[in-house]
């Protein structure tokens, strides 16, 4: 599907890719990660010819239809409405409504122009197959799920913020549906409800896919293959982002293992040569050791990839354990439209809670109003005794004095006391700001560096209440983990606001949930707000349809003397709905049946390689037959859990068609 062979590319000086070969089959999903800056984005350009190749061969198939959702925006007329803008999806349909068109205008000039006829009909024919008489649907549908409302549709383009527009472009290129889907950072302007429903969109995408980002959940959760883009390679592993984590470490062990092997033979051979070099009747030998090192060649060690500097939050003083109370309080802006209203909430020691929530339901505001930064509408916000918030705000990284070194931004957040250049500069070190990294300007550093400062700012006067609005954003996975370890480990009270599901999932076990009209707090971490919401959407469907059971039932008590003919329409319908439900009946069902093949067969060849490895022949390869087992296992564990997940989905399928 996608070939480069031998490709180099140099920008700015630098090699973004060297001699580098790598191929994606047809249907693939394939997550694409490195350091920021290492290429990710420029081998994508060069996908869909953006740019092109210094050297090498980049081959795609013919008429091979490519979605591109890129970092900056995509062209839009601002006064375009939004829906307008994303049914004119890229790909046929817009090409064949055009062409439609034309003909409608030319037999309106002409109606004997049997020609025009013939091919409108043929057009009209394909646009239905192709679902263009459904565009509108699935458009709204498509904005709905990335958190558009049904008033926004209407709305003109240039009307909406950047992080909407965004998600605007992704709608449209989610609904061209592509052979081959380039999605580049698609959760950077999502909210949790967005991630998921993009998640399960995808899910169900049967194209080709690479995705470039740092959400773990979405690599985890989407993708079966992993490319590294690093020092000019693209390394490819046949897994998921945890696989590579682990076969990556584990290539790391053994390259550095065989590094010191070859160090261990270099050093034996230079040893004799210099022993034996001054002997006559060794000459020979000698000269055979010299070409035999000369033909050594050091084993490449991976490169590192990320921040190596351990985020240490350091120790929280002393407080009471009653932290903060929120009681009442309510919020707006315009004394027209309420942010929230009533919400009492009580953080004790120790407390980690994380906020969720649409984008523009609050909170953010909630976040602010339980820092200080101003005051609520109505209620009353209540610190505890000698609480010290720490407050990271979404934006604050970005108003960072551009002329200003990393270490006088720490400098003047320790005006007033007592700290010295050198603990100043030790802070600095604990978030990645070692030596000469200290004095570089913030004009300079990338979008993870200025994060990174924010959180070295708030601990030189160490909080024991944090709260952190979206303090994952621009950081690299590397850096992720270290903060979500760090916060996990922190002594004191966390309260933040995440879009970053694995993040969330590992740094909090309390979840506050804003939606319209409720703020409710789940007591239990992520996994459990996502099943206790699950549950309740079960319930919420059962209900449904129970309800519509009792009125069919009320419907048959009243109607005992209706005419067979009442009988037959209610059959008719009954048959209808089922029609409608079978086709995602037959996937759920074929999926299922799929899963438990790949299980069945990973099975069988993990007993076949047991039993060579337990045989007595020397001559099998158990370095390899390990390797293969290892894979084997992925696969299955891999295969199980979409097993479980469609199977549940089939399950709550068949209730409700049962009871129609």
């Amino acid at each position: 599907m996608i070939d480069f062979n031998d490709v180099s590319k140099l920008l700015g000086g630098r090699d973004i890719l060297h001699h580098a070969s790598f191929r994606v089959n047809k249907g693939e999903k394939v997550g694409v990660v490195g350091p920021n800056g290492s290429g990710k984005t420029t081998v994508f350009s060069m996908i869909v010819g953006d740019i092109s190749a210094d050297s090498g061969e980049i081959i795609l198939p013919e008429k091979v239809r490519i979605g591109l959702l890129r970092q900056q925006l995509s062209f839009f007329k601002e006064s375009e409405p939004l829906l307008d803008f994303v049914k004119a999806a890229d790909g046929e349909l817009p090409r064949i409504q055009q062409r439609i068109d034309i003909l409608i205008q030319k037999i309106q000039e002409n109606p004997a122009d049997d020609a025009a006829l013939k091919e409108l009909g043929t057009l009209q024919s394909n646009f239905e197959h192709l679902g263009g008489y459904n565009m509108e649907y699935r458009a709204s549908t498509a904005l709905h799920g990335l958190g558009f409302q049904e008033k926004d549709l209407q709305k003109p383009m240039g009307e909406f913020s950047g992080g909407w527009q965004m998600r605007a472009c992704m709608a449209k290129v989610l609904l061209s549906e592509p052979d081959i889907l380039l999605l580049d950072e698609p959760s950077n302007y999502l909210d949790i409800p967005a991630v998921e429903w993009l998640q399960r969109k995808l899910k169900t995408y049967e194209g080709t896919l690479l995705l470039i980002s740092h959400d773990r959940f979405l690599l985890n959760s989407l993708t079966d293959i992993t490319m590294e883009v690093n020092g000019g390679k693209i390394t490819r592993y046949p897994g998921n982002y945890n696989y590579y984590i682990k076969e990556r470490e584990n290539r790391r062990i053994q390259a550095d293992a065989a590094q010191k092997n070859t160090e261990r033979k270099k050093q034996k051979l230079e040893d004799n040569i210099n022993r034996f070099r001054a002997k006559a009747t060794k000459a020979a030998q000698v000269q055979s050791w010299i070409k035999m090192l000369d033909k050594i060649e050091d084993v490449e060690l991976p490169e590192e990839l990320h921040f190596h500097g351990r985020i240490r939050i350091p120790e929280p003083p002393h407080c009471g354990n009653e932290v903060l109370f929120l009681d009442q309080v309510s919020h707006t802006y315009d004394e027209k439209r309420w942010i929230f209203q009533n919400v009492s909430l009580s953080l004790m020691k120790g407390d980690k809670l994380g906020i969720v929530g649409y984008n523009g339901m609050g909170k953010s505001t909630l976040l602010k109003i339980i820092a200080g930064r101003f005051a609520p509408s109505s209620g009353n916000r209540k610190l505890g005794h000698k609480v010290i918030p720490g407050y990271q705000a979404q934006e604050f990284a970005e108003l960072l004095p551009q002329d200003e070194t990393a270490f006088d931004v720490v400098k003047q957040a320790a005006a007033g006391t007592d700290i010295t250049g050198q603990r100043i500069r030790d802070i600095l070190g604990t978030f990645g700001f070692s030596g000469e990294a200290a004095m570089k300007n913030c004009g300079v550093l990338s979008g993870g560096e200025k994060i990174r400062l924010c959180f070295a700012r708030i601990f030189v006067n160490p909080p024991n209440l944090l709260i952190l609005d979206e303090p994952t954003t621009h950081l690299d996975i590397a850096a992720r983990e270290a903060l979500q370890k760090a916060v996990k480990n922190y002594q004191g009270t966390v309260c933040l606001v995440s879009h970053d599901v694995e993040f969330l999932r590992g740094a909090v076990d309390e979840i506050l949930e804003i939606k319209p009209g409720s703020v409710r707090r789940f007591q239990g971490n992520y996994d459990y707000y996502r099943e206790k919401i699950a549950a309740e959407e079960m319930a919420e469907q059962e209900k449904l349809v129970k309800a519509a059971n009792h009125k069919n039932a009320s419907s048959n008590a009243l109607s005992d003397n209706s005419t067979d003919m009442n009988q037959k329409e209610r059959r008719k319908e009954k048959a209808q709905k089922r029609n409608e439900m079978m086709p995602e009946k037959r996937r759920l069902e074929k999926a299922v049946a799929e899963f438990e093949k790949i299980i069945e067969n990973g099975e069988n060849e993990k007993n076949q390689i047991l039993e060579q490895l337990s045989a007595t022949d020397g001559n099998i390869d158990y370095e390899s037959l390990q390797k293969r087992l290892k894979e084997i296992d992925y696969h299955i564990s891999k295969a199980t859990l979409d097993w479980e997940e469609t199977a549940l989905q089939l399950e709550e399928l068949l209730k409700i068609y049962d009871n129609i």
